[in-house]
């Protein structure tokens, strides 16, 4: 199954890459997009249990990597609300 990295610049200015197990993530994110946080987290979340989902009909077991990502998004958006900060999250890349 193809596998997509997707690069992230964060509101605070952290450039991060994160995986999917599956090329729908294009289904969700376009490279040189800004997304508000909200949206940001509604798109990830649907990519990345959308690739998960792939991942079960194609080898009968949900992708860990796709649950540790949405993990990391989590902890992510969690902190900018913490910290209060605002600004919109930046895809530069899908390779």
């Amino acid at each position: 199954m193809p596998s997509v990295n997707f690069k992230v610049i964060w509101p605070d200015g952290d450039q991060v890459t994160y995986y999917s197990p599956s090329t729908i993530v294009h289904e969700h994110l376009v490279a040189g997009d800004k997304y508000s946080q909200a949206e940001f987290d509604q798109r990830i979340h649907s990519a990345l249990n959308a690739a998960s989902e792939r991942v079960y009909k194609k080898f009968g077991y949900y992708c860990t990597a796709a649950s540790a990502e949405l993990e990391k998004i989590n902890r992510k958006l969690q902190f900018l609300r913490e910290q209060e900060i605002a600004g919109e999250v930046r895809v530069t890349q899908l390779s």
